[in-house]
């Protein structure tokens, strides 16, 4: 841990953040523990341990780290997987997942793989990060009607959907839509004093205590109030694999989380956050987390905002409200035993719905319809396949999309002409008339901008009528990129005109370029005396040489 991040340290703002801030997690923190099914306590000591540890660790001064939605979602998808295949050691396999996301986490940072973390297509961002949303509202239906919470998921709620709705709790669906219409409604002007959650979570529940039973409708109950306990990491051989792969999920979505609050953080306070020290900082505050049965967290956005904007200069804000959260964890346990569970069902699918994508979801299809559908179809896959295909197919589909769109945009700066006619190419008048003094006899082959393996087949179709001349000049003045590809594009040009007794005058003064071609061995093809610096001095010899051939 180093200090350097509190020399901006504003006690009055920091202390106001962190009791502001405090008072915004602790109904996020009961509802997202009920809705992983790890249980209020371990959505209440992830906010504490995750933003404790990420407050010390991290790379940004002002973020605020605690259990989030789409980390609750990955959460609650291995739990309930874990625990169906192991009844007794699943949970502790669950968050030994924690761990080993934490891990890989760690691991990201410390292979300064930060800034690589989010060079991902908007759309797909989108796309995940809406379906992670729909996910989190559907698995809310039941606890919001009354019901626990289904097996299987998304699938397994749609399907005990019919049976859910027909035994539903008239009671509790009054409690959940009145805790979404508080969230909703609740005037703009007193939430700069007082979050909306807090008010539906304290308001709805002592309407509920005044109005029903205390064993008429489901509510949270006995809390522990002492430390949480701690769990030795467990795993089995055959699960191992499994294991690994929901901790790249989860520790990928943490960092994707993390890095994009802590982005509008920066624009925030005009600060720039260490994106490395900041992965490192999450993964160990979601070890330690693991360790002690408690859910993971990333950054959290409204929480970041709140934070900065009540005055918050340092990560002491973040300290101060995990000390908080602490505090009522150990001493005021029993005030939250009679919250409803359908109010946290509320509170959990109003982040759902503030999850999804609205803005993106109403322009995109104005703005392009491929990366509409990239969106519409990663979100699907989020909700009914997985998040790795998800990503992975989103990813993949539009890196293709962006290949094929610099394709077309490349293709057009390779050209090849054998008079001065086209005025894209950048000849000075000198060398316009030398090349149109050369009787068609020389092929003026340019290349400009960086050229990457998409440019390969435009480089084969320029020069397929390569027997037709005496001289090819490759100019490659204007490029300061050359892959492996396209090196062999050029070494199958040159060979084709060698072969076709076709002279090759070869155009490269930038330094770079030229090492690049000697690394690819293309140089090889070409003598030292067809080596030339400027165009001038390149259509000067080639006019020279076809006066001299038949």
């Amino acid at each position: 841990m180093t200090f350097d991040r509190f020399k901006h340290w504003n006690l009055k703002g920091d202390i106001f953040g962190g009791v502001t801030t405090a008072i915004i997690s602790l109904p996020l923190a009961l509802a997202f523990g009920v809705a992983s099914g790890a249980g209020a306590e371990a959505g209440l000591w992830g906010a504490i341990l995750v933003g404790l540890f990420a407050a010390l660790f991290g790379g940004s001064t002002t973020l605020i780290s605690e259990p989030t939605g789409p980390m609750t979602v990955i959460m609650t998808a291995v739990l309930t997987s874990m625990m169906a295949r192991y009844p007794e050691t699943g949970a502790a396999m669950a968050f030994t997942v924690v761990m080993m996301a934490g891990a890989f986490q760690v691991l990201l940072g410390t292979l300064k793989l930060g800034k690589y973390v989010t060079l991902m297509p908007y759309s797909v961002i989108s796309g995940f990060m809406s379906g992670i949303g729909v996910i989190l509202i559907l698995l809310q239906i039941s606890p919001l009607l009354g019901h626990e919470a289904p097996p299987g998921g998304v699938i397994g709620t749609l399907k005990a959907l019919p049976d859910t709705v027909l035994n539903l709790s008239f009671k509790e669906l009054f409690l959940g839509l009145l805790t979404l219409g508080i969230l909703f409604y609740f005037p703009k002007k007193y939430r700069k004093y007082v979050p909306a959650q807090l008010v539906a979570l304290v308001g709805v529940t002592l309407l509920s205590l005044l109005f029903f039973d205390t064993d008429s409708i489901r509510r949270i109950g006995e809390i522990p109030t002492g430390l949480p306990s701690f769990i030795f990491p467990t795993f089995t051989p055959e699960q191992f694999t499994t294991m690994v792969i929901d901790a790249l999920v989860l520790g990928t979505l943490g960092c994707i989380d993390t890095l994009l609050t802590a982005v509008i953080a920066d624009s925030l306070t005009r600060e720039e956050h260490n994106s490395d020290k900041e992965l490192r900082g999450q993964g160990i505050a979601n070890m330690i987390s693991g360790l002690f049965g408690a859910l993971p967290g990333a950054g959290a956005t409204m929480g970041t905002v709140v934070n900065v904007q009540v005055g918050a200069r340092s990560p002491l804000a973040g300290i101060v409200r995990a000390l908080i959260l602490a505090a009522v964890v150990l001493v005021a346990g029993f005030l939250t035993e009679p919250i409803p569970m359908a109010v946290l069902a509320g509170i959990a699918l109003y982040v759902g719905i503030n999850i999804l994508d609205w803005s993106f979801i109403q322009r995109a299809h104005k703005v392009s319809l491929q990366q509409m559908f990239i969106m519409y179809g990663v979100m699907i896959l989020t909700v009914f396949v997985d998040l790795i295909v998800a990503v992975g197919l989103g990813v993949f589909i539009s890196n293709i999309v962006v290949i094929e769109r610099l394709s077309r945009e490349q293709a057009k700066q390779v050209k090849a002409i054998s008079d001065a006619d086209d005025d894209d190419v950048p000849l000075t008048d000198e060398e316009r008339d030398l090349l149109d003094s050369s009787d068609g006899k020389v092929l003026f082959f340019y290349l400009s901008g960086p050229m990457i393996f998409s440019v390969s087949k435009a480089i084969s179709r320029q020069h397929t009528r390569i027997g037709d001349y005496r001289v090819m000049i490759l100019d490659l003045s204007d490029v300061p990129l050359i892959d492996m590809t396209v090196g062999l594009a050029l070494e199958n040009a040159i060979a084709d005109a060698r072969e076709a007794n076709c002279t090759v005058f070869l155009l490269s003064p930038h330094e770079q370029t030229t090492e690049q071609l000697k690394r690819l061995h293309v140089g090889d093809w070409v003598a030292d005396t067809h080596t030339f610096d400027s165009r001038y001095d390149a259509l000067s010899a080639a006019k020279r040489l076809t006066e001299v051939m038949p």
